[in-house]
């Protein structure tokens, strides 16, 4: 009833995402091609750049289907944990992209060559404005604020901007003042913005794949919480993680005084885990004092 009213105020995200992708797969063609044709290592890197992008967006869009497919025997997550190997693939492809303008712009310092500085603003300016259409789209279509995936395309969008600006701002010196190293030193500038984006995928996919604890998450706060229920007298092999990006795991061991209803104690730890840190997928176990078990070697 109704359902259908409200419908179009729902964050497709998968839509925002579509667009963003074909938008800027189709400018990143351009940009490739028009550095190639008016010899700018600037536009080049941008696409470079660009390409990034296409492999953040592709990654969002993937993970999502990936994470619908269902667990299997096999796989008791699923394949939650496919994004953050793409993303880590992702990140040292970029690495690699930056090394090669990085060596390319180098080569360039010593004698610059010419660039078709006017065709190179011409691309760079439909390059920018397909940015800022792609992001616009995200804002509006999808979620960006709360999805991890989307709002770390959207961050890439933007960043690409920055690339196209770099590249208008080294077209128009060109043009004026026939002043060619500038086309070598925004690539330089641009190949940096990619080795700072790359350096936080490689890092963050890595803590992930290491089973490291959410950044959003305290520890110690985790463990005064469920210290601070009555009954408990001790918590340990207390562990939190991350599956895929927005759904963490916590696991642990609760000493309970041997009088407590063990069901209650337990029914207020999930709600508790659930209200302050947002973990839903909770495993916790519940010991009284004539329960000795080895110590624990993680």
């Amino acid at each position: 009833m109704g359902h259908n009213h409200n419908h179009s105020h729902v964050p497709d995200n998968k839509k925002g995402l579509m667009i963003a992708l074909l938008i800027t797969s189709g400018i990143t063609v351009l940009e490739f091609f028009g550095g190639l044709l008016t010899n700018s290592l600037a536009l080049l890197s941008d696409a470079g750049h660009m390409l990034s992008d296409i492999g953040s967006l592709a990654l969002s869009l993937v993970a999502m289907w990936f994470a619908a497919r269902p667990p299997s025997p096999r796989k008791t997550y699923g394949f939650y944990r496919f994004e953050i190997l793409a993303a880590l693939l992702n990140g040292l492809l970029l690495f690699v992209i930056a090394g090669f303008i990085s060596y390319e712009a180098y080569k360039r310092f010593f004698e610059p060559p010419t660039v078709s500085s006017g065709t190179m603003m011409l691309i760079a300016t439909i390059g920018l404005l397909a940015n800022m259409t792609s992001a616009f789209i995200l804002t509006k279509k999808s979620d960006t604020k709360e999805n991890v995936n989307v709002r770390s395309a959207y961050l890439h969008i933007i960043s690409d901007a920055l690339g196209a600006v770099g590249a208008i701002v080294a077209g128009i010196v060109m043009y004026f003042f026939g002043w060619y190293v500038a086309d070598p030193i925004i690539s330089v500038v641009v190949s940096l913005l990619i080795l700072k984006s790359a350096w936080g995928v490689v890092s963050s996919s890595f803590h992930i794949l290491m089973e490291g604890t959410p950044i959003t998450i305290d520890m110690e706060k985790v463990k005064q919480t469920l210290q601070s229920i009555e009954g408990v007298k001790d918590v340990h092999d207390l562990h939190v993680w991350t599956i895929t990006s927005g759904l963490d795991s916590l696991s642990c061991h609760l000493l309970i005084d041997d009088t407590k209803d063990s069901q209650d104690i337990l029914k207020q730890s999930i709600q508790r885990i659930e209200e302050e840190f947002h973990i839903l997928h909770t495993t916790i176990q519940v010991e009284k004092s004539d329960l000795q078990h080895a110590d624990l070697r993680v």
